[in-house]
């Protein structure tokens, strides 16, 4: 996927070039002979904030957000100069599983699960952004629900560019806790980053909690664009 331009092109320089100029000299392959460059994809593009709104609430779920960058900017190396607007979203998960923290025995993160149409519960995710003031009490709220097998379906520590040899440590714990998460991106039917912790829900049955939330939830969000363009992600 293309999203700017070389720094040189036919022994130009671009690097102080502003964005503007960059993205025309890079549409040059993909408008001329059959608008294909090599086998690349370009990324789409708008100055339309109404279109770009329409992308944060589309349902594609390989959709990561926005980014919106200034016309005017020259290429800044090493410099965050684009704003990055995530399609934001939630889904109820159950705990069925955790690990310690690597330094201390209280709880690091939550292992998430959501069942499939089989009754299956497959891990899809964890959570790690619990308060430190939470922790002890948690921690022993969990150590009394510890049974295998945690998760009936797919396990964590599956191997991944993620995976350490922390993955495959974690303690399995009976499926009565429901988590509410934030989550930004899915890839296949997992999380592809960690989520936020919103809240526990005390008034849903674990059973509620189904792959189908990951499969047709919309993305909650909204999008800024910073003088300019914006391009999905």
């Amino acid at each position: 996927m293309a999203f700017d331009c070389l720094l040189a092109t036919r022994g130009k320089p671009l690097l102080g070039a502003p964005f503007v100029e960059r993205r025309a000299a890079l549409e040059g392959p993909f408008t001329s002979g059959n608008g294909k460059a090599r086998g690349l994809a370009l990324t789409p593009f708008t100055r339309s904030l109404e279109v770009a709104q329409r992308w944060l609430r589309g349902q594609d779920r390989s959709f990561d957000g926005v980014v919106a960058k200034r016309l005017d900017l020259p290429y800044l190396p090493g410099i965050r100069a684009t704003l990055k607007v995530k399609s934001l979203r939630t889904a109820d998960c159950v705990v069925g599983g955790f690990r310690y923290d690597a330094h201390r025995r209280l709880v690091g993160s939550l292992l998430l699960g959501l069942y499939d149409e089989d009754g299956l519960l497959h891990h899809v995710g964890f959570t790690a952004s619990i308060a430190a003031a939470d922790k002890p009490g948690l921690t022993k709220r969990l150590e009394k629900l510890m049974a295998a097998p945690g998760f009936s379906g797919a396990q964590p520590g599956a191997p991944s560019r993620w995976s350490s040899e922390r993955s495959t440590a974690w303690e399995p714990v009976r499926p009565r806790l429901v988590a509410e998460v934030r989550y930004d991106h899915v890839s296949g039917d997992r999380f592809r980053h960690g989520t936020k912790f919103m809240r526990w829900r005390p008034d849903k049955s674990p059973r509620q909690c189904t792959l189908e939330q990951l499969r047709q939830a919309p993305p909650r969000g909204a999008v800024h664009v910073a003088r300019g363009l914006a391009s999905s992600t």
